[in-house]
């Protein structure tokens, strides 16, 4: 992908992830300077300082003030993937298989054992994310909150734990590969919600599971295909 199809930040946010991992360095190491680092990238400090701002938002980096720039302490299950690079497309992939495995089981336990003031808080996020399928911003608030009703509805700590990190994990890849656009129809992505919704009301944990799974096969296709938009743009 090159600088003249995406924002220079981008790029220079995918290398600075890429220094990262090179030189081996471990959360809560001390990085070089703004100006250290735009040398080593070879880029001008402008768009250094915006790629820092940009990995610092999603979690990647911690900047203190007067103290310097360091690679983020994770927490949680973040530990165990903290070499999660957001801009690898074999990455990405496993993230969406992770989603599969996790999301599907979340819902399936939801039908099952959801009280029925959860099962209203699903169909709520469900319901809002349709209203707001002409905002992505708005829609990637209710989007989360869709998710987060299901793992919490399916109770599971260690689902929803699951649920929230992977929720993090996808957000640092929309931030650096699309702008933060979400990748993908935000009216079928609506619809879908609302299926997954009526199923665990339903108290169907099997159509429940299936209407997940569905749901992020839909997704990585949708993401899939703007990679290949992407690509083609960039090669004309």
């Amino acid at each position: 992908m090159n600088d003249t199809y995406r924002p220079g930040y981008e790029t220079v946010a995918e290398r600075l992830l890429a220094y990262i991992a090179e030189q081996g360095l471990q959360p809560g190491d001390r990085l070089p300077t703004e100006k250290g680092l735009a040398e080593i990238l070879g880029t001008g400090r402008s768009v250094t300082r915006e790629a820092i701002k940009v990995l610092a938002a999603v979690g990647r980096l911690a900047v203190r003030k007067g103290a310097g720039i360091y690679v983020s302490v994770p927490t949680n299950a973040d530990r165990q993937v903290s070499y999660f690079q957001p801009t690898d497309l074999a990455h990405v992939a496993m993230l969406f298989d992770h989603r599969r495995l996790i999301e599907a089981e979340s819902a399936r336990l939801a039908a099952s054992l959801a009280r029925p003031a959860l099962v209203q808080s699903i169909r709520t996020a469900a319901e809002a994310s349709v209203e707001a399928a002409g905002d992505p911003e708005a829609f990637r608030v209710h989007d989360r909150a869709f998710h987060d009703a299901v793992a919490e509805a399916s109770g599971n700590v260690f689902l929803q734990a699951a649920v929230t990190s992977l929720r993090d994990f996808k957000e640092q890849s929309d931030r650096l590969l699309f702008a933060g656009a979400v990748p993908g129809s935000l009216e079928v992505a609506a619809e879908q919600h609302v299926g997954i919704a009526a199923a665990i009301a339903a108290g169907d944990a099997d159509k429940a599971a299936t209407g997940m799974v569905q749901h992020i096969d839909t997704t990585q296709a949708q993401f899939e295909q703007r990679i290949r938009e992407r690509l083609k743009g960039e090669g004309s």
